[in-house]
């Protein structure tokens, strides 16, 4: 007989743990926290069946009958009561808890050494080059647990992106600037999930240096195809460069100074960055409209699609009259 549900197996921990010493307690939440496991009732843990969800629960199970507990491991499917919808909900707003406390350190650290290069400290770009290393491991980590694509992990991965330029004491080496021609007929990759920044930068890409660019959207864990120009994405050819957008790096090297698109770039600079270093009067009502783009198109090419709409709109409205 079918198991009546929705499909979706779930590994449950079921434990049993003396109440003294207090410490076997806060053992097994941080084992717990640590493998990504949420709690559903009282003693129960839960993750989505895998391999290594198995592996981790019977670890788990062996060091709480070391203990003097006890636990069982078994597979269970939801028919009553907490669907799977409201459990993944709660292992997202575990993540997003994670993703939120990781982006404000990473922010932490560009005021550091925003505050060290202003003063001169000759040792900021060691301590942020031994920093960024701790965020980068602690990313890893919180990335290795969020089973689900939690909605913040999108803005952890802009922030480490922008953590990863703050140690070099010269420009981020890079192409030679200007030669547009070599970029024609070019793949241009970035990772999947696109946001305001690299939207605009694609816009930009088809509108200023290759009509034709073709976009190809990289998932999480794989490689860029051979070849491609990497733009918004780590190692990247044009990616956050210090306190510049990938939007602001690509007008920068190709020398673009149209009025409209140097104030497009203000906007997408103080969005992406989270800044109000420009503060113009649009950027509110700007940002507005691409995250309803970004909510409503899963889709990373509907994206590029209405968003180069809405910066069309943009430009023709940045453009002064003609007389």
């Amino acid at each position: 007989m079918p198991i009546p549900g929705t499909g979706r197996a779930w590994l449950l921990l079921i434990t049993a743990v003396p109440s003294k010493p207090d410490y076997l307690r806060v053992k097994l939440r941080r084992r717990v926290q640590r493998l990504g496991a949420v709690g559903l009732k009282g003693a129960v843990y839960v993750l989505p069946d895998s391999p290594d969800a198995i592996e981790g629960f019977q670890w788990l199970r062996r060091e709480i009958l070391a203990d003097g507990g006890d636990a069982t491991v078994c597979m269970a499917h939801l028919v009553d009561g907490m669907s799977d919808a409201d459990v993944i909900a709660q292992f997202n707003r575990d993540r997003d808890a994670e993703y939120r406390g990781f982006v404000s350190a990473c922010r932490e650290l560009e005021e550091h050494w925003s505050a060290a290069s202003a003063g001169g400290e000759r040792t900021a770009g060691s301590s942020v080059v031994a920093e960024r290393g701790r965020l980068r491991r602690r990313l890893e980590e919180i990335l290795g647990r969020d089973f689900f694509a939690a909605p913040e992990r999108e803005d952890a991965m802009q922030a480490i992106e922008r953590v990863i330029v703050l140690d070099i004491a010269t420009p981020r080496p890079g192409p030679a600037t200007g030669a547009r021609d070599q970029y024609h007929r070019r793949v241009w990759a970035t990772r999947a999930g696109v946001k305001v920044d690299r939207i605009a930068t694609a816009w930009l890409i088809r509108r200023e240096i290759d009509e034709n660019a073709k976009f190809v959207f990289v998932a999480e864990g794989k490689a860029a195809p051979k070849g491609s120009v990497q733009f918004g994405m780590f190692a990247g050819e044009f990616t956050h460069d210090g306190k510049r957008c990938t939007f602001e790096v690509l007008l920068d090297h190709f020398a673009i100074s149209d009025s409209p698109l140097r104030t497009i770039g203000q906007m997408v600079h103080d969005i992406d960055l989270q800044h109000d270093a420009f503060g113009r009067p649009e950027t509110a009502g700007f940002a507005s409209m691409m995250n309803g783009i970004i909510s409503r198109c899963p889709s990373d090419e509907d994206r590029l699609s209405q968003g180069g709409r809405v910066l069309d709109l943009m430009v023709a409205g940045l453009e002064e009259p003609k007389a």
